[in-house]
């Protein structure tokens, strides 16, 4: 992992980039400043500047500017925001195709050529090339006061020569006579004695780069729409509820920490919190990936932004704003996309250089076809398609736009990646440490098994009462005894003449019988069939708990952290994509051990110190090996930060999140094979993006060049380009993962 860079980090809004070679140019020009370096997201238009404490915001913002753009420094977590067609660029876009069309047609279709119909066509072509494309001649002029060029650059210069070179030929060069009529062709065409007009290449261009501009627009909202989704999903007001019992509206700035507020049937949670009254489900699909509803009950945690779905439920808060885990996610994803792929850094590097490149080939085109006595005309036009074919936009698009599909798509399912180079780590990774505790078991004690004597009480009758001695305890195998008697039975009797001897057990009168719960190892001279229930849960690294009844040893209660449900179908998913799976955990062998069987990992560290998990990563990367880490707890830390890539449980500890490139909030650990198939669909989509966007150009600039390519066709292969792009990147916004093969019981369980 690389050291993360110090300083400070500002969100920049930049206004009147079109293209890679914007983002290339702010880039390089907020890089001169010291110690400042710049992420810029086309997609979004935000510029991630990480900087040193003395620069402030108003520095970077005038140093954008000096570029030729605009731009205000972000004070909330940036959404995804995109241009879109509202408004005024949908009234100029109307407009335009309205005058344009009778241009296009017209010139199309020689049947339709009346008298005097060039200059109608002239006429409607005027306003389009001063008012439909004044946004690329203002950025074009903007950019050479700046000396830099961009994409406008280069539509700017095609329209103006269509359209001065038509002027010439009606003017000066006979195409104004009143019964001239002029062929269409997709390949240009030297004159007859008689100058062409381009006056369809003139209206084409501004039409379908606006066209393709809005498309694509349209498109790009629907990338970061599962940001927006989490960005909105907070209240705006929560009710409050006092000591005294009256409630009162409040927006949902004024909740802290501490406070009860109401949330009724059909509301969002308005913060983290935990139940304190009222039963009912909640739904949490958009935080957790989890499509069922979650079962909640006083003392149960609830994230903000889930829907309660059932009976009216009070919440204490435990975390408010963006402490909540719903403002992490959304912070998380954003992060997520302001990074960029090790390819599309090199794009960006190449579409730096690009549309100089694209001018100097404009103007050697113009220049060898006119000194080669080709007809002027033909080479004028050669010289405009190479200027309007030219697309570094689909360059600059390739990463974002998958990026921000894919990252919106991983949160869905809950997963979350910190930027495109986990993504990249991800990818390569081809071993996984995983820790056992709160990983691959659920972390909590919880009962697995109840043995009975045959000739004694029912298992249900030995649950209930000895649930109700262990009530009055602390300890936590009581604790999960009664957790599963009460959802089993409801409500527990009262306990009498209640004791507890350390290191023994409880002792305590339950409706007139004397019930005694202990370690199953302090009793001797135990029935056949609670002996040998003792055996198989130390065997399978159970606590066998004995439960007697008036003396008389009635049941033996095993109880354990269970291994979660799905844990062997992910860790089976994660072999089938070639990683290898690997237990390190700080447990007794027999416990890890006895987890590794269940899950058929082969590879088991157990009694591993945080410093020995360290060091374990530090011998599988020396030998070549490609390292994940799978924690949850502050513990596992430095493992996570010393590994190719750090994976956290979204139910762990701050600090193990912090040190993690990916985090899944999903508490099924499938979740972690989900991450690994989606890294792998994303990056392949973005290289086939790049590969697209490289092939394009590399086709169409010779195909202009030789004069095999009409300017219309041009405008509309370079709008096309883009848009495929941003369409092929959307195709990560419906992807699903494998479902599992090879299904097996999730974990034992009785009642």
């Amino acid at each position: 992992m690389s050291a993360p860079v110090t300083g400070v980090t500002t969100d920049l809004r930049v206004s009147g980039m079109t293209c890679a070679a914007c983002v290339n140019r702010v880039e390089k020009r907020l890089a001169k400043l010291d110690g400042v370096r710049a992420t810029v997201n086309l997609a979004t238009g935000v510029a991630r500047v990480t900087h040193p404490q003395e620069v402030a915001a108003a520095d970077l913002v005038r140093q954008v500017e000096s570029a030729g753009y605009t731009a205000a420094a972000v004070t909330a977590e940036p959404a995804p925001e995109v241009t879109t067609t509202e408004g005024p660029e949908r009234h100029r876009l109307a407009v335009t195709a309205v005058l344009s069309l009778p241009v296009i047609a017209l010139s199309m279709v020689p049947a339709w050529q009346f008298t005097h119909w060039q200059w109608l066509c002239f006429v409607l072509t005027a306003p389009v090339v001063v008012w439909s494309a004044h946004p690329f001649h203002a950025a074009a002029l903007r950019g050479l006061r700046h000396s830099s060029a961009s994409m406008d650059t280069l539509v700017s210069l095609g329209v103006t020569a269509s359209f001065l070179w038509s002027a010439y030929a009606l003017f000066f060069g006979g195409a104004g006579e009143p019964g001239m009529r002029m062929p269409f062709s997709f390949l240009p065409s030297a004159s007859d004695g008689v100058a062409h007009i381009y006056l369809e290449a003139a209206v084409a261009v501004p039409l379908f780069v606006l066209l393709g501009r809005a498309l694509e627009s349209r498109a790009k909202a629907g990338t970061g729409a599962a940001l927006r989704a989490l960005a909105g999903m907070a209240p705006a007001e929560v009710t409050v509820r006092a000591a005294d019992g009256s409630e009162r509206t409040a927006p949902l700035a004024a909740l802290a920490v501490g406070d009860v507020f109401v949330v009724r049937p059909g509301e969002r949670v308005a913060a983290d919190g935990t139940v304190v009254h009222g039963r009912s489900a909640v739904d949490v699909s958009l935080m957790t990936g989890e499509s069922k509803p979650v079962e909640v009950a006083p003392g149960s945690p609830v994230l903000g932004g889930a829907v309660n779905s059932g009976g009216v439920l009070r919440v204490r808060a435990t975390a408010v704003g963006s402490e909540t885990q719903l403002a992490r996610i959304a912070r998380l994803v954003a992060d997520a996309q302001a990074g960029k792929a090790r390819a599309q850094r090199v794009a960006d590097q190449v579409a730096g250089g690009f549309v100089p490149a694209v001018l100097a080939v404009a103007v050697t085109v113009l220049g060898f076809w006119t000194g080669a006595g080709a007809d002027p005309q033909a080479a004028l036009t050669a010289a405009v398609a190479v200027l309007v074919v030219a697309c570094p936009c689909a360059l600059g698009l390739a990463t974002p736009t998958a990026l921000m599909a894919a990252t919106g798509r991983g949160a869905q399912l809950g997963v979350l990646v910190s930027g495109p180079r986990a993504l990249e780590a991800l990818r390569a990774v081809d071993t996984v440490v995983l820790d056992k505790t709160g990983t691959l078991t659920t972390g909590r004690m919880t009962v697995t098994r109840c043995v009975v004597r045959e000739t004694g009480p029912s298992e249900t009758e030995v649950l209930r009462l000895a649930a109700a001695a262990e009530r009055p305890s602390e300890h936590p195998l009581g604790r999960a005894l009664v957790t599963h008697a009460t959802d089993l039975h409801g409500t527990l009797p009262e306990a009498e003449e209640f004791t507890a001897v350390p290191g023994r057990g409880v002792t305590a009168r339950v409706e007139g019988r004397r019930v005694e719960v202990c370690a199953a190892s302090a009793a001797a001279g135990l029935p056949a069939e609670l002996t040998e229930a003792v055996t198989r849960a130390e065997a399978e690294a159970l606590t066998p708990v004995l439960v007697l009844l008036d003396g008389t040893p009635e049941a033996v209660i095993g109880i354990g952290d269970v291994v979660r449900g799905g844990a062997y179908r992910a860790v089976d998913r994660l072999r089938r994509l070639g990683i290898r799976p690997v237990l390190a955990t700080g447990d007794v062998r027999g416990t890890a051990h006895a987890v590794a069987a269940e899950l058929r990992i082969k590879e088991v560290h157990a009694e591993h110190t945080p410093q020995d998990k360290a060091r374990l990563v530090a011998d599988l990367r020396r030998q070549g090996r490609r390292v994940a880490v799978v924690g949850d707890g502050v513990n596992d830390t430095i493992a996570l930060a010393s590994a190719d890539l750090g994976i956290a449980m979204g139910s762990g500890t701050d600090a193990a999140i912090g040190a993690a490139d990916v985090t899944l909030v999903r508490r099924d650990l499938s979740a972690l094979a989900d991450a690994a198939a989606l890294a792998r669909r994303t990056l392949s989509t973005i290289r086939a993006n790049l590969v697209w966007a490289f092939a394009y150009n590399a086709l169409m600039l010779p195909l202009a060049a030789t004069g095999w390519l009409n300017p219309m066709v041009a405008a509309a292969a370079m709008s096309l380009s883009s848009l495929l792009v941003v369409l092929n990147s959307l195709r990560l916004r419906a992807w699903t993962p494998a479902p599992p093969r090879n299904r097996r019981p999730g974990p034992r369980s009785i009642g």
